[in-house]
């Protein structure tokens, strides 16, 4: 059994809060077949690389579910691949399903109930270690900010991005929970506004003192308001260090370089791809155009316009200056400190 604010799963429904919804209506989606996981994950009903890998997991039950008659390899082949298929750039949604791939093919010899029960065991560990890790990445994050730290966030990388807890924002709630205050300056996270909606609503559910900027705010808030550090979470992590995050993450780490101001990124370990070289063999996901002709339904552009719209950038390693991981803080040069950590290929 998983209840958290993001999904709540009882071994035969999970039910994701709609996060393109917030923070207006609180309202749950109730998935009975992976079909509709997927597209919950397509749709964005549920969004941040740890929590899309989690839904994929129970997603990956309910498509055991659905071929418990024919529960076969190449049955469950088709079900992860079609989970696979909904979003390119999150590494931790094929983490997810390559671990319940394999975990099923190594207990084939059982019967259809012993299996289902084995998978559903499986997903519930991924998502319960997932708010394990993050409360581990808050605790040595916590450590990299001062009392009375002035922060950017940007995109939403808290309890809704992940099972519970956050990565990101979870930095800053274990920094409230050893008595440091902190103030956060909010990015709006253009065009889909998970900052203004998910984050902004989130910090002030845990009571910090947060403030709301457009994205071409961030570089006058660093001059002229003395920001300590920006953080942020990631979609993937490249063997040397290069990271994928929301789009934006790559101008806010330049702007943080040029005014002095640490950049810091926040992930678990399985975000860290250590197949993928570099930055540049990242795909990169682009999203329907809808989004930035639109606001909440809204046409704010001109008909017939073109749009390019991307929903990820890569940083790049040196702009970094920490990876914060549940094994530790990861330092440049990170081929190095992530080859010791998480190993190479």
């Amino acid at each position: 059994m998983i209840s958290t604010v993001t999904m709540k799963w009882n071994g035969k429904v999970l039910e994701l809060i709609d996060q393109r919804k917030l923070p207006h209506v609180e309202e749950y989606t109730k998935c009975t077949n992976s079909d509709c996981v997927a597209q919950a994950i397509k749709n964005m009903v549920v969004r941040g690389a740890p929590a899309i890998g989690a839904t994929a997991a129970f997603g990956y039950v309910l498509g055991a579910m659905e071929n418990k008659k024919h529960l076969t390899a190449k049955k469950m082949e088709e079900v992860k691949l079609k989970l696979a298929a909904t979003r390119p750039t999150a590494v931790n949604l094929f983490w997810a399903l390559e671990r319940m791939h394999s975990k099923f093919l190594s207990e084939l010899t059982n019967n259809p109930d012993e299996i289902l029960d084995i998978l559903n065991d499986e997903a519930e560990h991924i998502a319960n270690e997932d708010v394990e890790v993050n409360k581990r990445i808050g605790i040595y994050g916590q450590e990299l900010l001062p009392n009375n730290a002035t922060v950017i966030t940007h995109c939403n990388a808290g309890a809704l991005a992940t099972v519970d807890y956050g990565t990101a924002i979870g930095v800053i709630h274990t920094a409230l929970d050893h008595g440091k205050k902190i103030h956060a300056y909010v990015d709006e996270t253009r065009p889909y506004l998970q900052g203004a909606r998910l984050t902004a609503w989130e910090l002030m559910k845990l009571g910090v003192d947060a403030t709301l900027i457009c994205d071409n705010m961030a570089g006058w808030v660093m001059k002229t308001r003395n920001v300590d550090a920006v953080i942020v979470g990631a979609d993937r992590i490249a063997a040397n260090g290069d990271t994928a995050n929301k789009i934006g993450t790559y101008s806010l780490a330049l702007l943080a370089k040029k005014h002095g101001v640490k950049f810091y990124v926040a992930a678990p370990i399985s975000t860290i791809d250590v197949d993928t070289s570099d930055g540049l063999k990242i795909p990169i996901e682009e999203r329907p155009h809808t989004e930035v002709i639109e606001v909440q339904g809204v046409k704010i552009a001109p008909k017939g316009i073109k749009v390019y719209n991307p929903a990820f950038d890569v940083t790049d390693a040196e702009l970094i200056d920490a990876i914060i991981t549940e094994r530790g803080v990861l330092r440049y040069p990170y081929v190095e400190s992530i080859a010791k950590t998480v190993g190479s290929k």
